[in-house]
Parts: structure tokens; sequence; C-alpha cells
């Protein structure tokens, strides 16, 4: 991986910027605009997965990406701000911790659940190592992240080559419009969600 230069921005544009996050299926709504959000250091065995996978090439990557930044000062499991990367051919690349939210769920509990940025998380975790993430708690009940955490927590993830046909990714609060409730994360911070194969079960429409 070669990273050519680093770009930094701080705390307070990162968590700005979150603010203006929309919903896919709500674009007049923005879930963070009045959450109480935070920066903090975490133990990842404590954060909820809401999917029922990770890609071993993606966790290779995280890894990756972390020997390459480490020489520009940036750690992608320990960011106080957000930034991004320019490779050598030009491309720009986000960087900014992953997103938990306090999520209220069907059976009575309140998690922490990963809303983006879960590779990461379970890179830190493969190492032993906390991560740094963004924190939101307060979200309106009426927009909640679009998935449930995973009944067996981190026991519950699959690591695979790659993502079979008919593979459901999550169990979705929604079933019906289940990417009604997605975070638009990249219309703010454009590059920091990627497309991954589209593997659900026909009977789950977005």
């Amino acid at each position: 991986m070669n990273v050519g230069s680093v770009e930094r921005f701080g705390a307070d544009e990162l968590l700005a910027g979150l603010r203006d996050v929309r919903l896919r299926g709500f674009p007049d709504v923005a879930p963070y605009a009045e959450a109480e959000l935070s920066i903090e250091s975490v133990d990842p065995e404590t954060l909820a997965p809401p999917q029922r996978y990770v890609l071993r090439d993606g966790v290779r990557t995280m890894h990756d990406l972390r020997a390459a930044l480490a020489p520009h000062g940036l750690d992608p499991l320990a960011l106080s701000g957000g930034g991004a990367y320019v490779t050598i051919d030009g491309d720009r690349i986000p960087v900014i911790p992953p997103i938990v939210e306090e999520s209220h769920e069907p059976d009575g509990r309140t998690v922490d659940v990963v809303a983006d940025g879960l590779h990461r998380v379970y890179a830190a975790r493969a190492l032993g190592l906390p991560i740094t993430v963004i924190v939101a708690r307060g979200l309106p009940r009426e927009h909640p992240y679009y998935a449930l955490a995973l009944p067996d927590g981190w026991a519950g993830v699959a690591e695979l080559d790659e993502l079979p046909d008919g593979f459901q990714k999550k169990t979705y609060r929604n079933p019906d419009n289940y990417k009604s409730l997605f975070r638009q994360y990249n219309a703010v911070f454009p590059g920091v969600q990627q497309q991954r194969k589209r593997s659900n079960p026909d009977h789950l429409k977005a």
C-alpha cells in the first residue's frame, strides 16, 4: 500500500460533519443532529457487532493500512479527529474513527452497536488493542440504527473470503425496506463507506 501524503482535520470538524449525516429513506432526518457525540478509546470486546461477517481481505487491508500510515504519524485505530491519505496515484481516501451508536434492542438490551467501521474494530480486537471510536448517544428512538446487534456478539461474526450468494448480512429492523434507516456517511465523508457485494436473499428489499 503506497501512501504519498496524509491530511488531518480536528474533532470539531469531524463531529460537525457527522451531525449533517442523513437517512436514505428519510432525507430530512439527521439522526446525529441533537445526539451526544464523543470520541472515546474503548475495548472492542465491549462493542456489539450487527454484521454476520468480516472479509479476511478487508481485515488484512486494515493491518496493511496501519503499517503504511505509521511513518506518517497516523494510526487508524487511534484517531483523535479525522483525516485522509493520498496515494502515489493521487487517490484521496478518507479515514475517520469507527462510528458506534447507543442502540435500544427489541429484547430490552441497550448496547453500543458498530454502525460503521466493523473491519477496523475486528482488526483491533484480533490485535488485543483498544480502538478510538465516535460514540453517539441519545439518538431519536424513532430512527434507530437499521440493523440489530447480533444476539451472540462477536461469536456470531464469521470470517469469509467472499460473500456467498444468499448470505444475509444483518438482521434488519424493517425487512420490507431495510435501507430506509441507512446512515449515508458517504454524502458527508465521501469514500468512507465501501460497497460490498449484494448477497442478501431476494425477499429483502432495499
